[in-house]
């Protein structure tokens, strides 16, 4: 089924600005509220609206498709996409015609629309699914190698796995949550520099990683594995993923099993996901793979997506301070590569499992995804524009993150995560 919703020189008969995240061409998914109809349902941002598909389907606008009034009315996307990946793309591309100026059809009916749109500072956005699974990988060969460098040898910075396969371990999936949910400071352990013994309280490094996540369709049952050439099939869509990060406690715990306390305290993810056939038009080739990955590793076609990442910090009663300019292109492993190393041994996904990408790092300082890099550990801080430095982030601090493709003159965006890091009391 062809991606129609992309076409490029589709209007809306809605306003849209011509830097919003949310054009025609995009129609990403969510989970939302008003004061009005507090009932949980699902929505499409448009421009600086909600489409309600809840009253799009009582109107009779969508009732010819698969979707029943209950996958539409829920309190998470997870019902919806049940469906799986050509259901939802016919969905995205029916909305596309209706809201296309070309289509005299809404216009035509002003009652309907005063129903169907609805405003978004109206709108109170929810968790968009029910993460039953989360895993974390770690594909960034930039990162991994100035984190290699940093802790263990710089000629030897990788580890020898590293290079042949998507190293990854399961996260927390309970702990993660929506933008704008404060974050507290963690306790645990620690063993500081030149210590004999560990300590207890609040992590003194307490660092953002700058990540996309995807979402997946239900796989295949337990036993079966998915390719790479069948990947995208399985992947609903995207988001921007803040995988908290407490570097003192996970300096002292990782080995050898890996992050535990560190990480499983919380995740920030953004509330609109951004279905992977919106992002076809942003499509680029990733970086060279050497050595080449085994067999089952192989792909065809260009995997990586131009994605411009950007981080903020923002003091207690301050203004923004950039801190990184990233894109998702740099990554090493791809999506279809994760998910089909995810998959090989067997290991069966399902709708709503989430597959986040590791700390995205670019060539440059400017592109580093952590303060960890940023910094360096602390040995270099940071400039914010009030005047104060940051090693890593301090309580009051909110840690926001966007993210847009843009080719063109579309833009295709993420909006953005954003969290407010509160004391450990």
């Amino acid at each position: 089924m062809k991606i129609t919703a992309n076409d490029p020189s589709r209007k809306s008969f809605v306003q849209i600005s011509a830097d919003s995240d949310f054009p025609i061409q995009n129609l990403p998914f969510g989970i939302f509220s008003t004061l009005k109809n507090p009932t949980k349902r699902i929505g499409v941002a448009l421009g600086d609206f909600v489409i309600d598909l809840v009253e799009l389907y009582n109107l009779e606008y969508i009732d010819e498709l698969v979707f029943t009034i209950d996958d539409l009315q829920a309190p998470y996307l997870n019902t919806m996409m049940k469906h799986g990946k050509l259901e939802v793309r016919n969905l995205r591309n029916r909305i596309a015609n209706l809201f296309d100026v070309s289509n005299p059809t809404l216009p035509a009916h002003q009652e309907h629309l005063e129903r169907i749109l609805v405003k978004k500072e109206q709108a109170q956005l929810h968790m968009p699914v029910q993460v039953g699974d989360y895993t974390d990988f770690y594909s960034s060969r930039e990162h991994a190698t100035n984190v290699g460098a940093m802790f263990r040898d710089p000629d030897n910075a990788l580890l020898p796995n590293w290079l042949h396969l998507p190293v990854g371990y399961h996260g927390r999936a309970s702990s993660i949550v929506l933008s704008g949910t404060p974050v507290k400071r963690p306790l645990g352990q620690q063993k500081p520099k030149d210590a004999t013994e560990p300590v207890f309280g609040p992590s003194q490094m307490l660092d953002f990683e700058l990540e996309m996540a995807f979402i997946t369709f239900d796989g295949k049952p337990l036993g079966e594995r998915i390719s790479t050439a069948e990947a995208e099939d399985y992947i609903f869509g995207m988001c921007l993923f803040n995988d908290w990060s407490a570097r003192d406690i996970q300096t002292w715990e990782y080995v050898p099993l890996g992050p535990f306390l560190a990480k499983n305290f919380a995740s920030s993810i953004s509330p609109w996901i951004v279905t992977l056939d919106a992002l076809e038009p942003f499509r680029v080739e990733g970086p060279v793979q050497d050595p080449e990955p085994l067999p089952y590793l192989h792909f065809e076609g260009n995997r990586n997506i131009d994605l411009n990442l950007n981080v903020y910090i923002q003091p207690k009663d301050g203004e923004e301070s950039q801190v990184s300019e990233s894109n998702f292109k740099y990554m090493y492993w791809n999506m279809s590569q994760q998910l089909a190393h995810h998959t090989v041994n067997g290991c069966n996904i399902k709708a709503g499992d989430m597959m986040a990408s590791g700390t995205i790092s670019g060539p440059d300082k400017g592109s580093y995804g952590s303060m960890l890099e940023i910094t360096w550990r602390g040995a270099n801080p940071v400039q914010l524009a009030d005047g104060t430095e940051r090693k890593f982030i301090e309580d009051g601090d909110t840690v926001i993150m966007r993210g847009h493709c843009e080719k063109d003159g579309i833009r295709v965006g993420f909006g953005e995560v954003k969290g407010k890091l509160l004391s450990a009391d």
